[in-house]
């Protein structure tokens, strides 16, 4: 659990009634770029969350603190009911207020201290642990009526439709939805979910690289215009529902576009073959599907970059390691790695140390969680 130091809250927030919210990141183990075309995805819950100490106040405003930002960014206010967006830190907070209200539920003045310890830019969902732990404490503190799963769609509908960001609803799902020592089996199609239980024969070790994701960039948006323009030019609603025929028509494509689609078929089926290898234990099979993965998201979507292949090439030469790949939208971020039981810790020590004396890059080991 993240702590937000009693000092902290004093100072901001006085001695009013405290509510906290919280919300982990999220690491995805398979199934990337399939979520905003009704695929399926396999994320679990990384160590590393989001807290947010909020109490109300008697103005129709909110005063907001952050200590994961730089010291002459950490103060921000808005009006509730006038959010208006500023393109910092503060409009996933700004969101959460302005789509609770246009849902229809009744938010009020509040101040609100944020503490984090997801990296920002590491491709693990700060910004939907943000998103999902503002939106839980505002929803104690004014006594709203509304479950994890629709409260997964307001943080949807904070990057979406407040800040501009076509995210899909992995994120926010998994951060809400997620819990520790199970992957969430997830359809983004219809949201049915099922937690399943990783063996303790494994463990997954996860590594940011330092180079920093972002998935408001163009190259995320140029993705998905290119896998959507690959799925109009099919005639199809879905990749998922492509029948034999309509696969042989991705021969008829411009090669871009066939690398795209052909990416999250191939994906959506190495999800589901991941998750009958979770439930059988077979964490070989699991860790040889990841590798496949990683190749595909290289060569097919192409949204890795060379110093991310080189760490998964190191990761995948370690002893004891099962599979490797990138994990998030890409072009930077981090990756996840698979290992048989006690060897993540060793495994994620050895890749952070070739990655800076290699790459020479900033590497932090997340997963396992630093004593």
């Amino acid at each position: 659990m993240t702590d937000i130091p009693r000092h902290d809250i004093i100072r901001h927030l006085g001695h009013r009634r405290t509510i906290i919210g919280e919300a982990p990141g999220r690491v995805n183990l398979i199934g990337e770029h399939t979520d905003y075309s009704g695929g399926f995805v396999l994320p679990t819950v990384i160590p590393q969350t989001t807290a947010v100490a909020v109490a109300a106040n008697s103005e129709p405003a909110a005063r907001v603190w952050s200590a994961s930002v730089p010291h002459d960014e950490q103060q921000a206010r808005f009006v509730v009911g006038e959010e208006q967006r500023r393109g910092s830190w503060v409009d996933y907070v700004q969101g959460a207020s302005a789509v609770l209200r246009a849902a229809g539920h009744p938010v009020g003045g509040f101040d609100a201290v944020i503490r984090s310890e997801v990296p920002l830019g590491s491709g693990l969902s700060s910004s939907a642990s943000l998103s999902v732990s503002v939106l839980r404490a505002l929803r104690e503190l004014f006594q709203l009526r509304i479950d994890d799963v629709v409260l997964a769609g307001l943080a949807r509908r904070v990057e979406t439709d407040f800040i501009g960001v076509p995210i899909g609803v992995m994120d926010p799902i998994a951060c809400a939805l997620g819990a520790n020592h199970h992957a969430l089996f997830l359809d983004t199609r219809d949201l049915s979910w099922q937690l399943v239980r990783i063996p303790s024969t494994a463990e997954f070790a996860v590594v940011n690289s330092g180079i920093r994701h972002s998935i408001s960039s163009g190259h995320y948006r140029i993705r998905r215009q290119e896998l959507e323009a690959g799925i109009r030019a099919l005639g199809v609603h879905e990749p998922r529902e492509m029948t034999d025929v309509e696969m042989r028509r991705l021969e008829t494509l411009p090669a871009l576009l066939q690398k795209r689609v052909q990416h999250v078929i191939t994906e959506n089926a190495r999800v589901l073959e991941a998750v009958d290898a979770l439930r059988r234990r077979d964490m070989p099979r699991f860790g040889q599907l990841m590798n496949a993965s990683h190749k595909s998201l290289r060569d097919d979507y192409e949204v890795s970059i060379p110093e991310i292949d080189r760490m998964v090439e190191i990761a995948q030469a370690q002893r004891g390691v099962l599979g490797a790949r990138i994990t998030g939208g890409g072009f930077g971020g981090s990756i996840v790695i698979l290992t048989t039981a006690g060897n993540a810790a060793r495994v994620a020590a050895a890749v952070a140390k070739a990655s800076r004396d290699e790459l020479r890059l900033t590497p932090q080991v997340l997963v396992p969680a630093p004593a």
